[in-house]
């Protein structure tokens, strides 16, 4: 055993004195200048009743999100803009929810994450509303507008899991992760549905928009009143540690050290790319494979036909059910028998739904039906992947670093994956338009061309996934033993582990 003079220092570790760093841990009981910090109850009643408002708010978060693309090409006729441009609309909202999402955890993990929410949740209320009043000259006020309206998302995105990860633990903690996430494909398909069907009993797109803060001033008030703010680490710590504070620049050390992490960021980087590319263009593209087919006419004016919205929303609420559970089901039944299957599962789902999403696309010209079929199977092995990740996130992270790592990871992801991916296949879009004069079968074609790119990238994230199961359980272990009080850090990237000789306490 070391002596303690040469011993290195860890940024997470077992102390024990009361003047504790954030991040550090002691075992012993606060003395009574400290005994108002001591852990509050909350029940369980409470709990699920918090879960149900988070749910909702976060339904509401992905409708509003793809109410853009179920009436994009009655956005497209209004404005009379490209394809490229038609994509910056989603671009910079995702910019915005991404270089802010870093902001919003390093708040999340210092201060009240209560408070944090009610902001930004009424931020993304009055630009979601104030978007929809914008006149045909001056289109970049609605590209602005989509911009701030990540602003509210990122602060509640980022934030809502480890409120969820506080107040459980377990199978429990899965299971309640499972219901957070379900709502990211039953919001999106919700998106498509209602914001075609509204813009084409209204004839106007623009009332489209202001259906969801409508419902946002609902969930406002449900936060505010119904939604604890359990002290970080609550559901972990089983030994009476206390947690406190380090840097942020040693936060982010600890994270880029986590391998597990890193590499299933790259995953999720590559299932962004793919579910936010397809997400946007599908509707769009099935309408003009149906033109191209000589099943319905070009939309030159409002209201276009809400068909394609219709049914690529409905599947993708159904799929999102269906690979959400069965996804959780999976895990449950496989992770202690095999302690890297959420890795290896989001590995399958990665790699065998993009053949899927290729013959989708292929079909898409002669087949509509054929079509639909391949991505209902598609969106389904993809959404296995949602509330898995996300829990993967809570156990190989300690609790009082999970907000940075959740906005850590969404930065990456948006950065690399959904931020670029809809205005990139939007330009390729248009930069095959060169190559042949514009037409019904041509606007089809250059399109599909471009979204083919997608399930390339989907085997890539594939790759990534498995590469994660190979460091999956050491680095679970190392999170847990530093959340119980026994001093462990993580483990380096080279494989070592430092400080394993640290006494306790």
């Amino acid at each position: 055993m070391t002596s303690n003079q040469h011993r290195p220092k860890t940024p997470l570790s077992l102390r024990s004195n009361t003047t504790v760093r954030y991040g550090s841990m002691s075992s012993e009981q606060p003395d009574s200048d400290a005994s108002p910090m001591q852990t509050p109850v909350i029940s369980q009643k409470r709990s699920y009743i918090a879960v149900a408002v988070l749910c909702y708010i976060n339904l509401l978060n992905y409708m509003d999100r793809y109410t853009i693309a179920g009436v994009l090409v009655s956005i497209q006729n209004y404005f009379g803009i490209p394809d490229s441009t038609s994509g910056l609309l989603q671009t910079v909202f995702i910019c915005s929810f991404m270089f802010l999402a870093p902001v919003f955890g390093y708040l999340g993990d210092r201060y009240d994450r209560k408070l944090i929410m009610i902001a930004g949740l009424i931020v993304w209320i009055v630009t979601t509303l104030g978007s929809s009043f914008v006149k045909k000259t001056h289109f970049w006020i609605l590209v602005l507008t989509r911009a701030l309206v990540g602003t509210g998302e990122a602060s509640y995105s980022t934030i809502a899991p480890t409120i969820i990860g506080d107040l459980f633990t377990g199978t429990k903690r899965t299971l309640m992760i499972s219901f957070f996430y379900i709502f990211i494909p039953v919001g999106s398909g919700l998106g498509y549905i209602l914001g075609a069907t509204i813009a084409n009993a209204t004839g106007d797109w623009r009332w489209a928009l202001r259906f969801n803060p409508a419902l946002g001033v609902l969930g406002l008030l449900l936060l505010v009143f119904l939604i604890p703010n359990p002290p970080r680490g609550a559901s972990d710590n089983q030994s009476g540690a206390t947690m406190e504070s380090t840097s942020y620049i040693e936060d982010i050390k600890y994270l880029l050290k986590n391998r597990s992490f890193v590499w299933s960021s790259l995953g999720v980087t590559a299932m962004a790319f793919v579910t936010g590319a397809l997400a946007f263009w599908t509707p769009t593209f099935l309408s003009r494979a149906q033109v191209k087919q000589g099943l319905r006419e070009p939309c030159n004016e409002e209201p276009c036909n809400p068909l394609d919205s219709y049914i690529f929303g409905a599947i993708t609420v159904v799929t999102g059910i269906v690979g959400v559970f069965l996804g959780t089901f999976i895990s449950k039944q496989l992770r202690d028998r095999v302690p890297n299957a959420d890795p290896l599962i989001c590995a399958v789902g990665m790699l065998s739904s993009s053949p899927c999403f290729f013959l989708a696309i292929i079909l898409a010209a002669n087949s509509i039906p054929a079509t639909y079929t391949f991505i209902a199977i598609g969106e389904t092995l993809l959404s296995l992947n949602w509330a898995i990740l996300a829990d993967i996130l809570l156990y190989v992270v300690v609790p009082t670093r999970r907000a940075t790592a959740e906005a850590l990871q969404i930065m990456v992801c948006h950065l690399l994956g959904d931020a670029g991916s809809p205005y990139l296949i939007g330009a390729i879009s248009d930069a095959l338009l060169e190559y042949k004069p514009k037409s019904p079968s041509w606007d089809f074609h250059r399109l599909e061309y471009s979204i083919l790119l997608c399930p390339f990238i989907g085997v890539l994230g594939g790759l990534f996934f498995l590469i994660t199961s190979l460091y999956i359980k050491e680095d679970r272990k190392a999170a847990e033993l530093l959340a119980s009080g026994q001093g462990r850090q993580a483990p380096e990237p080279q494989g070592d582990l430092l400080n394993t000789n640290q006494d306790l306490g």
